[in-house]
């Protein structure tokens, strides 16, 4: 119990990023309930890190400010950056996880697939096609650059592939639907490793 309650301590952090495009403030707490507190000023997006803080149960606080006017890839980019590394810091040292999580999701018409390595080496692989170019006012190319700024810098690798779908929408939302139920399986303790980093080289990362 003593190791679970560290665990539930430790496993938050708050990273805060500003540049002249952006200022951004992310808050996780992997251990949470699936609290969500974000303000991006893009609805649509929003809307998808809701779903990722409630299916995942990571608490997630998202404060940003950006230049709206021009368009949303730095706003969409840079909350991603920002998230892996709250992510990535809030996991330390990565022992006891359980790390890998493959998951399969379904929305309405549309289903993809996810699976996660909370590896250290940062690789994503993108398979995922979209009907349409826009959700709302959302562009939908940003999915990806959102999935990469996040794989990255949460120094994980992260497999995204939508086997098939017609909807825009339900394909972006299955795909932020399976990373969050993956983090939820990945970043759990797994009561049997005896707070072991599990991996053959004693480390994570490299």
């Amino acid at each position: 119990m003593a190791r679970s309650r560290e665990a539930h301590f430790m496993r938050s952090a708050t990273i805060k990023r500003k540049t002249k495009e952006t200022d951004i403030e992310v808050t996780v707490n992997l251990d949470g309930a699936g609290v969500a507190e974000i303000a991006t000023g893009i609805g649509f997006f929003d809307h998808m890190l809701e779903l990722l803080a409630r299916h995942s149960r990571i608490d997630l606080t998202v404060k940003a400010a950006g230049d709206l006017h021009i368009d949303h890839h730095h706003t969409t980019e840079d909350v991603g950056i920002a998230l892996g590394q709250a992510v990535k810091q809030a996991l330390g040292t990565m022992a006891g996880i359980t790390r890998y999580a493959s998951i399969h999701m379904p929305m309405d018409e549309t289903l993809s697939r996810v699976v996660i390595d909370i590896s250290g080496r940062p690789v994503l692989v993108f398979k995922v096609e979209f009907p349409r170019d826009k959700v709302g006012q959302f562009d939908t190319e940003l999915v990806r650059e959102w999935f990469n700024a996040f794989a990255i810098n949460a120094g994980v690798t992260l497999h995204v592939e939508t086997l098939y779908g017609e909807n825009s929408h339900h394909i972006a939302e299955s795909c932020f639907k399976g990373l969050a139920r993956a983090l939820r399986a990945a970043v759990a303790i797994d009561p049997r490793a005896a707070g072991e980093v599990p991996s053959t080289k004693g480390q994570l990362g490299g």
